[in-house]
């Protein structure tokens, strides 16, 4: 009598299968509507292969289309399988190289034969009609073991330079799988690489719910002196309607890119000559300061106190930090210069005398903070800086005002004493809490966990990451309600952190504020405090910001609202147009009073249909426009035509200043 499996699932009960089943069999065995339903499984929390054997007693979970997390990372997978089968199909001797999923699809980076120039946009359409080919002919996804050997053997036999050289450093003895799309060596059957898990078929995709989207050259491996390969994006979904739900938020999200709506309200502009840095024009500037002012006022009622510290700084003080040996690729460094006697030439001496732009604001902190000899009694210490950094971000990698060289941040240090840590964090989530709110955002909450590599004793990470989950539990944000959920592995090296992901107009999502317990870089750089003992003691140094960066803000504002700033925001609030030309004069009486107000307007008198300054008004994203003419001006009245509102209002212009001044005005100031 063969040998039963013990099989638990889900619910609790156990079922008893023979030796060599696999999930599959337990599916069937639950019901013939479960077995067409089910696309993997997770076995003892692994997720796998619905099809692959048991290797002896297990806990049990089907996942079926439902389960939606992972049922789009094996459908993406799998699309990015059935694109390198369908370009390998349509042009023999192309080379494949690897395929992801990605958060909303997959690529796969291929090189296209001798015979032919590289993949471009135009070979996307074949390519879709090959690929809706395979998934319609149900072809079965049938997982193999290897040994390294064979795969080194096959890849160079079909000329697959890349493949082969990757197996050729895959580590002896570690199960090695691949993958056919089609009965393993059976005429079509295409062979693949791969960890899996896959489908069962290529038939379970739905071949209406996927789209090739762009390609982009990449390099083999990443690195630019390899070999270029050709990169082609998809996006994958389960089924038609997500697919056209996402295109329909690309779409969205393209008419709120946040460059266009720039160049249309000229609020910045980017160019090669600064890459990554922005060239800030008097509408941005002025959100800018609107922004500037606003997060003053908020630290002021907080108990922050404001500082300035410089841009560089030796690299003695980085290496003290950690920052030299863990961040030193990503910081602009340049030589401290020392003057030769001989040559009267500048000269770089040793390593010492390297100075970097600051990546950060921290260690600068920590310096003022270790000015004068601090009593327990100070404690918390609250220094707060709109700290200009610099980071050298990869060329690639550089997107507007969401990624770049140069930015600013909200940044403060909180030094306190331990027994102060989780009333100053509570305080500070009340705080992000109010700021996101008076922008109109919702938001989660995550704490991210500690990473692998990282400084610190356990004990001390521990105690640090109690401390903030303990800090959003006393405010009232460990719920669902606000996202709340752990994240392992995603702190910083130095500390555990506390995020703020934003949720915008159309679903996305942002991460902006942190708060991180620190009690490294205080021990790094020497920050002591005394004690009420007369002992000198280690502060904790609680790193915080709200906006994140005012570019990246600043960025996030312009797509949510979709450049339909709030009055108290947008940089020019209001233009008075003219009609007719007998106007003007009441035109320049009308601005003189708004600006009187606090309100800041334009005039427009130029010779044009008032269609068409409505026209050109709107598209800049004006508030108000206030319209005049000459019945206007005899009644001391002024008609508003308001962004996005089909109707004009008419009023006396004391009603359209009182309305303007309640709307010019920030939310904390109502």
């Amino acid at each position: 009598m063969s040998e039963l499996l013990k099989i638990s699932l889900p619910d609790g009960s156990v079922r008893e299968m023979p030796a060599g089943s696999s999930p599959a069999d337990v599916a069937a065995a639950i019901g013939p509507g479960l077995a067409k339903a089910a696309i993997a499984a997770r076995v003892d929390g692994e997720l796998r292969d619905i099809g692959r054997p048991f290797e002896g007693d297990a806990q049990l979970a089907l996942v079926t289309a439902k389960d939606e997390e992972d049922a789009l990372e094996l459908v993406r997978h799998d699309y990015a399988h059935v694109l390198a089968e369908a370009v390998q199909a349509l042009w023999p001797g192309t080379q494949i190289t690897f395929g992801p999923a990605t958060d909303d699809g997959f690529y796969y980076d291929v090189m296209a034969p001798a015979t032919r120039e590289p993949f471009g946009m135009e070979d996307l359409p074949a390519i879709e009609e090959k690929m809706r080919e395979i998934i319609k002919a149900d072809k079965p996804l049938v997982r193999e073991v290897w040994s390294r050997q064979q795969l080194i053997d096959r890849w160079n036999a079909e000329g697959e330079k890349f493949k082969a050289e990757w197996a050729a450093e895959l580590p002896e003895g570690e199960e090695l799988t691949v993958y056919w799309s089609g009965q393993p060596n059976s005429e079509g059957a295409w062979l693949d690489m791969c960890r899996g898990p896959h489908l069962p078929s290529t038939g379970k995709l739905d071949p209406q719910a996927f789209k090739l989207m762009r390609v982009a050259g990449a390099y083999w491996r990443g690195d630019q002196k390899n070999a270029q390969l050709t990169r082609i994006y998809g996006t994958g979904w389960l089924n038609k309607k997500q697919l056209n739900a996402h295109l329909m938020r690309l779409e969205e999200a393209a008419k709120r890119d946040h460059r266009k709506l720039a160049r249309e309200m000229d609020l910045f502009h980017l160019q090669e000559e600064a890459h990554g840095s922005v060239f800030w024009h008097p509408n941005g500037y002025k959100v800018w300061r609107e922004l500037e002012a606003y997060m003053r006022r908020a630290i002021d009622a907080a108990g922050y106190q404001e500082i300035k510290t410089p841009q560089v700084m030796d690299a003695r003080q980085w290496e003290k930090s950690g920052h030299w040996g863990k961040y030193r690729e990503n910081m602009f460094v340049v030589p401290d210069e020392v003057p030769n006697v001989e040559d009267e030439g500048p000269v770089v001496s040793h390593d010492a005398d390297w100075m970097a732009l600051k990546p950060m604001n921290c260690p600068a902190h920590v310096l003022v903070f270790k000015q004068g000899i601090t009593s327990y009694r100070e404690l918390p210490i609250r220094l707060y800086e709109n700290g200009c950094c610099h980071r050298n971000e990869p060329h690639g990698a550089l997107h507007g005002l969401m990624r770049v060289r140069q930015f600013t941040q909200d940044d403060a240090h909180i030094f306190c004493r331990e027994d102060q840590i989780v009333e100053e964090v509570r305080a500070f989530c009340e705080l992000a809490d109010r700021v996101y709110k008076d922008f109109g955002f919702t938001y989660s909450i995550k704490l991210a966990l500690r990473p692998e590599q990282r400084f610190g004793s356990e004990a001390d990470w521990d105690k640090a990451e109690d401390e903030l989950r303990n800090a959003v539990i006393e405010a009232g944000l460990a719920t669902e309600e606000y996202g709340w959920e752990e994240l392992p592995g995603e702190g910083a090296f130095y500390a555990p952190k506390l995020e703020w992901h934003l949720t915008d107009a159309i679903g996305r999502t942002w991460q902006v504020g942190t708060i991180q317990s620190d009690r490294v870089l205080p021990e790094r750089l020497d920050a002591t405090y005394v004690g009420e003992d007369g002992e000198k003691h280690r502060p904790v140094m609680l790193h915080r910001a709200i906006f994140g960066s005012y570019e990246r803000f600043i960025g996030i504002l312009i797509e949510h609202f979709a450049g339909k700033l709030p009055v108290w925001l947008a940089p020019v609030q209001a233009v008075v147009a003219t009609i007719v030309s007998d106007a003007d004069d009441y035109a320049h009486e009308v601005v003189a009073k708004l600006q009187a107000a606090g309100i800041r307007v334009e005039s427009d008198l130029r010779n044009e249909k008032i269609n068409y300054k409505v026209r050109e008004h709107s598209v800049a994203k004006v508030p108000h426009l206030l319209v005049v003419g000459k019945r206007e001006a005899e009644e001391g009245t002024v008609a508003i035509r308001t962004l996005g509102e089909q109707q004009q209002k008419f009023c006396s212009l004391d009603e359209a200043i009182a309305m303007l001044r309640a709307e010019t005005t920030a939310p904390d100031l109502r």
